[in-house]
């Protein structure tokens, strides 16, 4: 394995870091909600009283900070080597994984093993192993 020294962002990558744990501390001190993308995305969905302003707001701050941070500095190219089938199996599949999870790795990662939920913690080797696993079959059996 080698660095791609050119694109070995150590700090800024340290520092986004810190901005999302430091992001998801806040949001669960002040309004006592879990930062899980997919539980936002899932209430907004099914919508109760007085508890869809705030998701909102949620999800419309993850789709305007790139574009803020556009005004800044360029975004990085892009490149999908995907169809767009296979995009589209790829992310039913994360949703339905998102189900039976019980969250999303933003949730469970993040937020989860902060809090030190065991089952979190497992979610979360789960979706490692899975990763990796993936990555093995598609790069070395499939190849």
């Amino acid at each position: 394995m080698t660095i791609d020294w050119n694109n070995f962002t150590p700090w800024t990558s340290l520092a986004g870091g810190l901005m999302i744990g430091l992001a998801a501390t806040l949001f669960l001190l002040f309004n006592g909600k879990i930062a899980g993308i997919s539980g936002i995305l899932g209430g907004a969905l099914r919508p109760q009283r007085g508890d869809v302003a705030w998701r909102l707001a949620f999800l419309g701050g993850l789709i305007a900070s790139p574009l803020l941070y556009a005004l800044a500095r360029p975004l990085p190219e892009v490149q999908i080597e995907a169809s767009y089938l296979m995009l589209l199996i790829a992310g039913l599949l994360v949703g339905v994984g998102t189900r039976y999870g019980s969250g999303c790795t933003s949730g469970h990662g993040v937020c989860g093993i902060s809090r030190r939920s065991p089952r979190s913690v497992v979610a979360t080797v789960a979706f490692m192993f899975a990763g990796f696993l993936t990555v093995y079959i598609v790069r070395h059996v499939l190849a």
